[in-house]
């Protein structure tokens, strides 16, 4: 029997960057602090990834839609680094903030991508919406590019 040719790896035992997803939704933020629990007992880096939305209806009428979601984004920041005060000398997590724009799912994956990512954690759906197009969890899954966690 041939031996099949390997592809490329990394040689690690573990990931190195986890990537979360995050948007200020408590099933993201639980997202959030899953992903740091796994970043802690692997020493990776946890990259938190919030995705800006382009354009919207609101846009059309005038809604300032970027400042809307810089600011979303700023608040998260302030938020993850509240938390990380809060448990540092007691649970330390290398961790990153990054912007994304576009569409969730398309967002993640240029994340998760260019991050060079060895997983990616999001939270469950909490849109009644997803039944359409699926949820961004559903199509991580299926792209079938990285181990994907969904939490709760």
């Amino acid at each position: 029997m041939s031996e099949q040719p390997r592809g490329f790896e990394r040689g690690t035992d573990g990931p190195k960057v986890i990537v979360a997803g995050v948007d200020g939704s408590e099933s993201s933020l639980r997202a959030a602090s899953y992903a740091s629990g796994l970043a802690r007992r692997q020493n990776a880096l946890l990259a938190l990834v919030y995705v800006q939305p382009l354009m919207t209806a609101g846009a059309a009428f005038g809604v300032p839609v970027a400042d809307t979601t810089e600011e979303i984004a700023e608040g998260l920041v302030a938020e993850i680094r509240e938390a990380t005060e809060r448990v540092r000398g007691i649970w330390d997590v290398r961790w990153e903030f990054h912007t994304f724009r576009g569409d969730p799912y398309n967002g993640l994956v240029t994340a998760a991508d260019e991050l060079k990512a060895d997983a990616v954690v999001v939270g469950a759906s909490e849109s009644a919406g997803h039944r359409i197009v699926g949820s961004v969890a559903v199509r991580l899954v299926k792209a079938g590019r990285w181990p994907v966690t969904v939490v709760p």
